[in-house]
């Protein structure tokens, strides 16, 4: 169950831990799906979005599977997205990402390069570990409290790569959830052992801002149709000022290059 004890380390530290909190049943169908679409996928996994050297990645994965559905739309996490962004926001993106070994840290970042702006913070990610994250696979690190200092690691540190003398590495048992203020520095550590580290990240914005994937663009029409109407308003389909939105040249991601958008 949640209590006060997430919101106010959302608000202090920047992030929460619900150890070992996805149903057993739910996170043996998110293995098997990523599994199979990793296989399906082959080399263009990833494709819709942007690949990263050392990791398998998947994207729009709200259009592969209904049972992504049940990770977007979990009411206690979306309670928790609400105290961090406030009421009005929507889905961003869903991924997957896989560090493979040897797989290199991630560039300390903010999720689309962002800064909170007058109205408070507009970002927030839930990591979903569909596996343990150890302290030697590459799990999640933090600089806590950077949420609150509204710039950018790359605004002062010459190495984003480097260890951060405040980080912390975030390790958990597989089923286990992150919810955090994407605004606070993150990034993946490497991966120092023979096996795979995977995860999901399902990412939420503020209404206000533009999708890291346009979700109406991205799924098929059959998929939109099936869809109840309150997972239509959480991946903002019908919502004009969306469509808007995705024209707008932002950065999609706060660390991974720029690629060409078909939108």
């Amino acid at each position: 169950m949640l209590s006060s004890r997430h919101t106010s380390e959302l608000d202090e530290v920047g992030y929460t831990l619900l150890s070992a909190w996805a149903p057993a049943d739910l996170l043996a169908e998110l293995r098997a799906t990523v599994a199979r679409l990793y296989e399906i996928e082959g080399d263009t996994a990833g494709s819709e979005f942007r690949l990263e050297p050392g990791c398998l990645r998947l994207a729009n994965l709200m259009d592969k599977g209904a049972v992504f559905q049940r990770v977007v739309a979990a009411p206690e996490l979306l309670a928790l997205v609400r105290h961090v962004i406030g009421p009005e926001f929507k889905l961003s993106s869903l991924n997957c990402r896989t560090a493979l070994p040897g797989c290199a840290p991630q560039p300390l970042h903010a999720d689309m390069g962002g800064v909170a702006d007058e109205r408070g913070a507009w970002v927030c990610n839930i990591i979903w570990m569909l596996d343990a994250y150890t302290p030697d696979n590459g799990p999640v690190r933090v600089v806590p409290g950077s949420h609150r200092w509204r710039r950018l690691p790359a605004s002062e540190l010459p190495d984003l790569r480097a260890k951060h003398p405040a980080e912390i590495a975030v390790t958990a048992p597989a089923g286990s959830i992150v919810v955090m203020n994407a605004h606070t520095w993150h990034g993946g550590l490497d991966n120092r052992t023979a096996g795979q580290r995977t995860a999901l990240h399902a990412f939420y914005c503020r209404r206000d801002k533009p999708q890291q994937q346009y979700q109406k663009k991205l799924l098929r029409a059959e998929v939109q149709a099936s869809l109840s109407p309150a997972l239509r308003e959480l991946l903002a389909l019908d919502d004009p000022l969306n469509d808007e939105l995705a024209t707008s040249a932002v950065p999609r991601s706060g660390f991974l290059p720029e690629r060409p958008r078909a939108f």
